[in-house]
């Protein structure tokens, strides 16, 4: 997706179960979204834009159904520094704050869901989502689906996670794990996403180009395991 605007502070966020936030159904469902680098300007999921013009574009995804992969979703480790933009404690920094969110409840556009269970760290996971943010940087795009046309079950699969439900949430230009879960937050699409009690694993990664619209790209990925 081409963006005709310069890099102008502009933040993008976006999640695949569709707002860009991406999560439910059988196949990727992904949305695109473009950011008029004037100012935030929100898009809200299930394959549907809600344009605020107010900062930030949002985006989920999600998948429900059985995923196909040759992995067994074990959890792991600590996350390479290619995958955390050369912030700190990365890992440690992104459960605490999505599990704090969990943990206290939410009202995600006037729905209200109840505390859920912490969600804990998965290494494949972890590299769909950065092998996703990479991509978006070094082509210069923002979307759920690739621009080869993978959608979020493809990239999850192709990293050997076999999965009974996955979703997604995409953001772009935000410059710490704080303020893209704070974003990702007042969306109700990808809060919905991130408040799933159905989810038990998680991920997040950001990669940097600055040649692109918006320099600095996220994607989370949240899961359960068949």
């Amino acid at each position: 997706m081409k963006h005709p605007h310069p890099f102008a502070a502009a933040l993008v966020l976006a999640g695949v179960l569709v707002l860009q936030a991406c999560g439910g159904g059988g196949g990727g469902g992904g949305d695109t979204a473009d950011a008029a680098a004037a100012g935030p300007a929100q898009d809200a999921g299930d394959d549907s834009n809600a344009g605020a013009n107010n900062g930030a574009e949002v985006g989920n995804d999600n998948d429900a159904g059985t995923g196909t992969g040759t992995g067994t979703g074990t959890a792991s480790g600590t996350v390479p520094a290619a995958m955390t933009c050369g912030l700190p404690d990365f890992q440690a920094e992104a459960l605490r704050l999505v599990n704090a969110r969990r943990a206290a409840g939410a009202s995600c556009g006037g729905r209200s869901f109840p505390a859920a269970p912490a969600l804990r760290w998965q290494a494949q996971l972890a590299q769909a989502a950065y092998g996703h943010s990479l991509d978006m940087a070094t082509q210069n795009y923002f979307s759920h689906t690739s621009l080869d046309g993978r959608s979020l079950s493809d990239r999850v699969g192709a990293a050997g996670y076999v999965w009974s439900g996955v979703g997604e949430n995409i953001a772009a230009g935000y410059g710490s794990v704080q303020a893209v879960v704070d974003g990702w937050m007042e969306s109700s699409g990808h809060c919905a996403n991130l408040m799933n009690r159905n989810y038990t694993e998680m991920a997040l990664a950001c990669a940097r180009d600055n040649g692109s619209v918006y320099r600095i790209y996220w994607t989370q990925v949240l899961a359960r395991p068949r």
